[in-house]
């Protein structure tokens, strides 16, 4: 095995210039094709194919032209006239498929105190207009620009409809602003702890390359996520980024006992193998159990995540050479003084307080667990955006004048009109139902279908359904609206055994929570069992495993007991994918301290040996571990989407929580537990070696 290795690295030194070339040639072209991958901002397409509200949305658009409502539009200071002008302004609308106002529900010719005062105030209200649209999927983004165009900054507007296309345009910007940002710090970093002008460079090349082939790359997927838009790339430079330092810090050490760089080279690639794959595949594994996920953006990340490390990986056993062996006498002219001091003193540092640390660490195992277990959760995308924003303040506006809302569209089979009647009194009768507009309510189960006019009678029925479009004066998500489907379920199962379907952003949320709550535990221990083994199988002991997925498991209890402890509601989608990528992404601090422990403890003592581990690897960890941090911040403050700007809050400060108990709580552990680290065959020679330092001593 170690003679196919060596014989494989030789080919890739001996081939330098064509891999360059091909390298290069990709890179170039995966820019291109990176433009032709499409993203995908709406949650609810996501859900499995098999949820019931999925099921009902298929059935839904087969059957009728318009969607369900995603779009409320208030109007302040209007008449009725000027409203119904209003309506016929937005109808004209490029995009915009159904416009439902008070004239649908009412007859308008009837003085507004006649009417019924709660239908009434459902759509009109001191003089305030509310509008449900229905926009259409591809016509979003510019269907809102038009209605923002006709309602001027003065009026609202809120709706999925709307918060995807603010998604669509904020998101874009706000991803260019943030990938600036992070190489700019990326490469501040890398001057500080190389020790030349060019090794920046060179690194900041490499993971270039591999970035933008697997963005290109992409292209397989047809689209991606939102999601894996705004923090795959980032994820993957921040990930990938300790495997090239290492690459080029190994050929230095080599080049000072080997002189020639193709041979200092190889050297360097054997001996960085086995650490750089072992770190690798533990990311690789714990991106890919995302794939596990039913909620679809899941597999979307995990499988964009995984691929990309994979690239890197590849990038860096054959790129990497390539690039450093036609660069190295450039990084040998720019060689400057190192600007960060040795960190000898730290790990003396920690040598000492690393054992009461670890007391404390134990202390805190459990309530960490009990903690993260016990937050709040939002599941949909109802509040993916802040009252900072113009669509939080636009969503605040509406819920002040009218009330939170939400539509629910029910589809039961047509023809039987008492059964309908039956159905639609006792849905009225139903807590928070505000209004109902159905053929049974709109003309009667006395009137005909004949006598509507053609307009009016395909909005309300079909070939096969008639379709009950309700209003309900509760939000989307939460518990109540969560019992109102329950109970809407429950309703139309009793009138139409098997034979309805309901949609609506509620339903969709409500299966939303009922899929990811159910991805959790399972995701959660493929991720953990998957990278036990994988440590188990390159580490050749067990004990080892168990201390370093303890050690970042914990800090991820850490990381997700902070809401809790601050009581603030976090989204479920973000606890979730958290845990894989914190633990992907931060196990690699550990196999390096552990790699580093080993190897010097077959020339040192245990106490010694966890000094010089913690000051030979505190500069790797801290590179890799402060570009994670400040890339999942950047994310995390710079993202108007409250879900992304989530998930960024959480890597940054889990990589935060990692870099602790590696860097203070590790080597304290690798000390405690040292006869069970050290191999068997190598724990007789080296605890001689122990005995007689002590004896010096």
């Amino acid at each position: 095995m170690e003679g196919k290795k060596k014989a494989f690295y030789r080919r890739v030194i001996a081939h330098r210039k064509p891999i360059l070339i091909g390298f290069l040639a990709a890179a170039v072209c995966c820019l291109f094709l990176n433009q032709l991958v499409g993203v995908n901002y709406d949650m609810n397409d996501y859900l499995p194919e098999d949820t019931h509200s999925t099921i009902s949305l298929t059935v839904m658009q087969e059957e009728f032209d318009g969607g369900i409502p995603n779009a409320r539009v208030m109007i302040r200071d209007v008449t009725v006239p000027e409203a119904l002008e209003y309506k016929e302004k937005l109808e004209r609308v490029d995009g915009v498929l159904s416009v439902t106002w008070l004239d649908d529900a009412v007859d308008l010719t009837l003085p507004l105190p006649m009417l019924d005062e709660d239908t009434v105030e459902n759509y009109y209200k001191d003089q305030n207009a509310l509008f449900s649209v229905t926009i259409a999927e591809d016509s979003r983004i510019s269907a809102v620009e038009d209605i923002r165009a006709i309602i001027g900054e003065e009026n609202a507007m809120t709706g999925d409809a709307v918060s995807t296309a603010t998604a669509t345009k904020n998101t874009v910007s706000e991803i260019r602003k943030m990938t600036v940002i992070a190489v700019v710090f990326v490469l501040l970093v890398l001057i500080l702890t190389t020790g030349t002008w060019a090794e920046p460079l060179i690194i900041l090349g490499g993971l270039g390359v591999a970035i933008v082939i697997n963005s290109g790359t992409n292209l397989i997927f047809g689209e991606i996520s939102f999601v894996t838009n705004a923090a795959g790339s980032i994820l993957q430079l921040a990930v990938s980024l300790d495997y090239s330092v290492f690459l080029i810090h190994r050929f230095d050490e080599c080049r000072e006992t080997n002189p020639n760089v193709e041979d200092a080279m190889l050297d360097a690639l054997c001996k960085s193998t086995a650490s750089v794959l072992s770190s690798g595949l533990t990311t690789v594994i714990g991106f890919l159990a995302l794939v596990l996920m039913q909620f679809r953006i899941g597999p979307d990340l995990g499988l964009a995540l995984a691929k990309g490390v994979a690239i890197s990986l590849i990038t860096v056993f054959v790129f990497m050479p390539a690039l450093i062996l036609s660069t190295y006498r450039l990084t040998d002219k720019t060689r400057h003084k190192p600007f960060l001091p040795a960190f000898r003193r730290f790990g003396k540092a920690v040598r000492r307080v690393s054992v009461p640390l670890v007391c404390v660490f134990a202390l805190l195992v459990i309530p960490a667990y009990l903690a993260s277990n016990a937050n709040e959760f939002y599941y949909g995308s109802s509040r993916i955006f802040g009252e900072d924003t113009q669509f939080g303040a636009d969503t605040a506006a509406i819920e002040e004048a009218f009330g939170a809302n939400s539509t629910y569209v029910l589809l039961v089979p047509k023809n039987d009109t008492a059964t309908q009647t039956a159905l639609s009194d006792e849905l009225h009768g139903l807590d928070h139902v505000t209004g109902i507009i159905s053929y049974v309510d709109t003309a009667g189960a006395e009137i005909p279908a004949a006598y509507l006019d053609e307009e009016t009678l395909s909005q309300l029925v079909s070939e096969n359904y008639s379709r009950m479009v309700l209003s309900a004066d509760v939000p989307a998500e939460g518990d109540e609206g969560f019992a109102l489907t329950e109970q809407l379920r429950t309703t139309a199962e009793k009138y139409y055994p098997g034979s309805y379907y309901l949609a609506g952003e509620g339903v969709s949320t409500y299966d939303l929570m009922e899929t990811v709550t159910a991805d959790m535990v399972k995701v959660n221990l493929v991720a953990i069992a998957a990278v036990f083994l994988v440590l188990l199988l390159t580490l050749r002991s067990l004990t080892l495993p168990i201390l370093l997925v303890l050690s970042i498991e914990t800090a991820i209890w850490l990381n997700l007991a902070v809401p809790y402890f601050t009581d603030s509601p976090i989204f479920y989608i973000a606890y979730l994918i958290i845990s894989s990528v914190q633990l992907g992404a931060t196990v690699d601090y550990a196999i390096l301290m552990t790699d580093r422990y080993k190897e010097n403890r077959r020339s040192m003592d245990k106490k010694t040996a966890a000094a010089e581990t913690v000051s030979e690897v505190a500069v790797s960890i801290l590179t890799s571990g402060s570009v994670l941090t400040v890339v999942g911040l950047l994310l995390g403050y710079l993202s108007s989407n409250q879900l992304l700007a989530q998930l960024g809050i959480f890597i940054g400060r889990g990589a935060i929580f990692s870099l602790v108990i590696v860097l203070f709580v590790l080597p304290g552990l690798l000390y405690l537990f040292d006869r069970l680290v050290i191999r068997q065959k190598n724990r007789k020679k080296i605890l001689e070696a122990d005995h007689e330092t002590n004896s010096k001593m």
